[in-house]
């Protein structure tokens, strides 16, 4: 499955949370105390309780979580690994 497949299943009226999650996930990285491995699930909580926030605390509201902070993990790692593809 492609990446603009998977956003395809996100809201539109969401898609500034996923802004939102890269942005907190680039802070945390710049953050020495947050181990690596700990950012992923600090975003996607993050994404979660923005979008419960957002469209209200229900089933849906979940999974759209997931998705923003999943797809803004996602398209963190898809430029990382470009560039780093590129500097070869």
């Amino acid at each position: 499955m492609e990446w603009s497949a998977i956003a395809n299943f996100i809201k539109p009226e969401l898609l500034l949370i996923v802004a939102v999650c890269w942005v907190i996930g680039f802070g945390l990285k710049q953050t020495p105390r947050v181990p690596d491995w700990t950012i992923i699930y600090l975003v996607t909580l993050a994404a979660i309780f923005a979008v419960c926030l957002t469209l209200g605390f229900n089933v849906d509201s979940f999974m759209q979580g997931i998705l923003c902070g999943a797809v803004a993990v996602y398209g963190n790692q898809l430029v990382k690994q470009t560039r780093k593809g590129a500097g070869e």
